[in-house]
């Protein structure tokens, strides 16, 4: 592990120092690549797959493991798609003069090595060492061992793209052992060499990665969203965005978890909300008043206004206004993302205003909460902190800045 944070930040330099046209050229490479070798990354993720359901996986990981010809086509797309981006290192961020006639620059810069430790999500392999690459910076992967196959065969890809672009192939490194022990490594910092984590998992996970590393991290620990809808919006709007959110990909961390619904709008909006949901097969856990509508509902716990179902389960609750539907949210949620559905402007911006979450939707699904979606290409992940990045982390929150200063002569009196 050593050696590979060394390796890595070697590396880094060189694509520090990379031409954004090279950077492009391995891109579109590693495109072509994942196309052409579709039918052994298909074939490894197979034997994964496999195994996971021999070894009693979970629907969800299941959901996030899996991939086929679409999808291999979506993450090959994603990639060319990050390579039309403008190039972000070295980009001018802002300049001005002083008095004394010093010209100042803030200057994008990459933030050198990223260590990306993820589980049963093949993707993030092609994800993040795209993302990693157009922003300059280099990657260390650790991927889970239930797809130990696939990533090494995405892997394979993203090798001969560099190779073929004249870039240094320990850019974008996989660790190759599935001994946890890897991971203390990386929390540690590589000696120095590692310079941001990116957890990509199960709350296990990322609280192990938040409460034990030693360089910054950005992650969500939960994607515990909620959607809520107001009397104002269209019902049949209420019905296809409410049933996108939770109904999509049950297994994402941008998957609708808790219904609210305005006192007004359970007349008139609940039950038709509710039945769509349930004839695409989704349990309800509700409130009283929703348990006195839809009689096939049970009885939503304390536990369940905390949970993140990942899975066709929804909490569903009826609120008296914005401002109850806020205080749920501000108290359950994990500032990952929530919707409003309403034709009502104060509503939406009190809303917008009085919740600190990352991602804000109006009459949108909470589905949308993805850096391809934002059109940044793809994403390395979802953060819900505070500092330098939030919301999807794409090229622009995998950069730095620094200051470059130019004078003809000045001292300081």
């Amino acid at each position: 592990m050593s050696a590979l944070g060394v390796e890595a930040r070697l590396a880094a330099r060189i694509m520090r120092q990379s031409s954004g046209e090279t950077r492009n050229n391995a891109l579109r490479r590693l495109a072509r690549k994942l196309r052409d070798d579709a039918p052994a990354i298909l074939s490894a993720n197979a034997d994964d797959l496999s195994e996971s359901r021999r070894n009693g996986a979970s629907t969800a990981v299941l959901d996030r493991l899996a991939l086929d010809g679409n999808r291999i086509e979506a993450m090959a797309k994603g990639i060319e798609e990050i390579a039309d981006l403008h190039d972000p290192v070295g980009r001018v961020l802002a300049r001005w003069r002083r008095p004394n006639g010093l010209d100042i620059s803030r200057v994008r810069t990459p933030l050198g090595v990223i260590g990306v430790i993820f589980e049963s999500r093949p993707n993030v392999t092609a994800d993040a060492g795209a993302l990693t690459l157009k922003s300059g910076n280099a990657v260390i992967l650790r991927g889970g061992s239930e797809a130990t196959r696939t990533s090494a065969a995405i892997h394979s890809c993203l090798l001969q793209g560099l190779e073929a672009a004249g870039l240094p192939l320990d850019s974008i490194q996989l660790v190759p052992t599935q001994d946890r022990a890897a991971v203390g490594e990386m929390l540690t910092g590589l000696n120095g060499n590692l310079h941001v984590l990116v957890p990509r998992g199960g709350k296990t996970l990322v609280a192990r990665v938040q409460n034990e590393a030693r360089v910054p991290v950005f992650a969500h620990l939960e994607g515990l969203c909620h959607t809520y809808i107001e009397p104002s919006v269209d019902v049949d709007l209420a019905i296809s965005v409410t049933v996108n959110a939770k109904m999509r990909r049950t297994g994402i961390c941008g998957a609708t978890e808790t219904l609210l619904v305005h006192k007004d709008a359970v007349a008139t909006h609940l039950r038709p909300v509710v039945d769509a949901l349930i004839a695409k097969g989704c349990e309800i856990r509700g409130d009283d008043t929703v348990r006195g509508l839809i009689p096939s509902a049970t009885a939503a716990t304390e536990e369940d206004w905390h949970t993140e179902y990942e899975d066709a389960i929804l909490s569903v609750k009826m609120v008296g206004d914005v401002g109850e539907a806020i205080a749920h949210i501000n108290h359950y949620g994990t500032h990952h993302t929530e919707a409003i559905l309403s034709e009502d402007p104060a509503s939406v911006e009190r809303f917008f205003t009085e919740i600190d979450s990352a991602i804000m939707l109006h009459n949108a699904s909470t589905q949308f909460a993805d850096g391809g979606e934002f059109g940044f290409g793809g994403e390395i992940g979802i953060a819900t902190g505070k500092f330098h990045a939030r919301g999807p982390v794409g090229l622009e929150q995998l950069c730095s800045f620094k200051y470059v200063i130019r004078g003809n002569g000045q001292t300081r009196p």
